[in-house]
């Protein structure tokens, strides 16, 4: 009887010694599950493979959030227009059914971006997006479309920031993984006060300062802006 114990012992140590030299050898991103029957007291492996994160496969997860900036207003709109008049870009066209972006990059220089800007007779939207991007150039350039989100879209299938597209595309558009949105795009009284703000920098990358008129059929709007960083 002591001899059949010892046997049957011997037994589970040498099946023991067989599953922990298995699993040894399984990847080590997998997971090992053991299942003993009752009846035999045998051991079964069953391997459960681990769901890969998005981080895992090469995905880029979506961008971190950004914090709001500080906006005001102020008066003394006259007196804004006259000093944007004397700078060489000062005073740009934005046509009818068109959305001019302001493309801003971080500057090594600075720890904020600052902006004011207003218009003659009539309001225009505004709103501002941050670019995740490797920063090659401080130029800031200027970029016409007759859409308020035409540039920023591209085919891919992302998890973040999803919109349905025209059906006549073919396809589902969806913005781009690496933007940001600090303020979306509404209607600003500029032509009554000039609208100002600033922006902590969240870290490298592009602004993108969207002035859009795409919802006016018939008037172009003057705009004066005054773009600038802080350090």
């Amino acid at each position: 009887m002591v001899l059949k114990q010892d046997v049957k012992k011997s037994t589970l140590e040498q099946e023991l010694e067989i599953i922990l030299s298995h699993c040894s050898l399984e990847s080590k991103t997998d997971d090992v599950l053991m299942i003993q029957s009752e009846d035999s007291g045998k051991f079964d492996i069953v391997k459960v493979e681990k769901i890969q994160s998005n981080t895992e496969k090469g995905e880029k997860a979506p961008p971190p959030p950004l914090a709001p900036p500080s906006t005001w207003t102020s008066a003394n709109l006259r007196e804004f227009k006259n000093r944007m008049a004397k700078e060489k870009h000062g005073v740009l066209t934005v046509r009818r059914g068109e959305v001019l972006t302001v493309r801003v990059p971080t500057h090594p220089d600075g720890k904020r971006l600052c902006w004011e800007f207003a218009t003659d007779d009539y309001d225009i939207g505004f709103g501002i997006y941050f670019d995740w991007t490797t920063v090659t150039s401080t130029a800031v350039t200027l970029q016409i479309s007759e859409s308020s989100d035409e540039e920023d879209e591209e085919e891919i299938e992302s998890p973040w920031h999803g919109r349905e597209g025209d059906v006549e595309r073919g396809s589902m558009y969806r913005l781009r993984s690496r933007y940001g949105e600090i303020v979306q795009v509404y209607r600003r009284d500029s032509h009554r006060e000039v609208q100002a703000g600033s922006h902590e920098y969240p870290g490298e990358g592009i602004y993108m300062l969207k002035l859009d008129n795409s919802y006016s059929l018939l008037r172009n709007k003057t705009l004066y802006l005054h773009v600038y960083y802080s350090s």
